[in-house]
Order: C-alpha cells, then structure tokens, then sequence
C-alpha cells in the first residue's frame, strides 16, 4: 500500500498501471468538472413568461406570412418573365 507521502508527491515516473489508472482518473476529473459546469449553467436558465412566448410566436407567424407572400410575388414575376421569353423564342405554341 502506498505511503501518504507517496500519494502526495505525485511523481512523475511510469507505473505498471500509470497508463491506465492515469487516463481513468483524468477522464473522471474531465467528466465531474463537465457535469458541475453544466449544473451551474443550468441554474441561470430562465423560461420565459407566457406573455414573451405569445409575442416571439406572433412575429415568427406574421414573418413566415411575409416571406411567403414575397416569395410568391418573386415566384409570379418570373414565371411571367420565363412564360414570355420561352414565347418569344418560339418554345411555346
């Protein structure tokens, strides 16, 4: 069994299982500092009220509306666009 002295020296020199017990502890270390950071991140997360919800949803449903509106005037003006020069081109009968 190892001495306090020993454990707390913390050399650097290779064991038979400093690969594997090393890597393991680090991996721990790595995943409980993970974790408490998550944790604390968690606790400054705030829902949004009910009033924020309904005001973010009506301006993403009024924007959807004006995309679609403006996409289909573009769609329109080409297909007329398209319509007349495949006319004028003898494309079309």
């Amino acid at each position: 069994m190892a001495t306090k002295t020993a454990i707390e020296r913390s050399d650097d020199r290779p064991g038979a299982l400093s690969g594997f017990g090393g890597n393991a502890m680090g991996w721990w270390n790595n995943l409980t500092h993970f974790l408490t950071d998550v944790r604390a991140e968690m606790r400054k997360v705030v829902a949004p009220s009910r009033k924020e919800v309904q005001v973010t949803t009506t301006v993403v449903i009024v924007a959807v509306f004006l995309f679609g509106l403006f996409f289909f005037v573009v769609d329109w003006v080409f297909n007329i666009g398209i319509h007349q020069l495949l006319t004028k081109l003898g494309g079309l009968q």
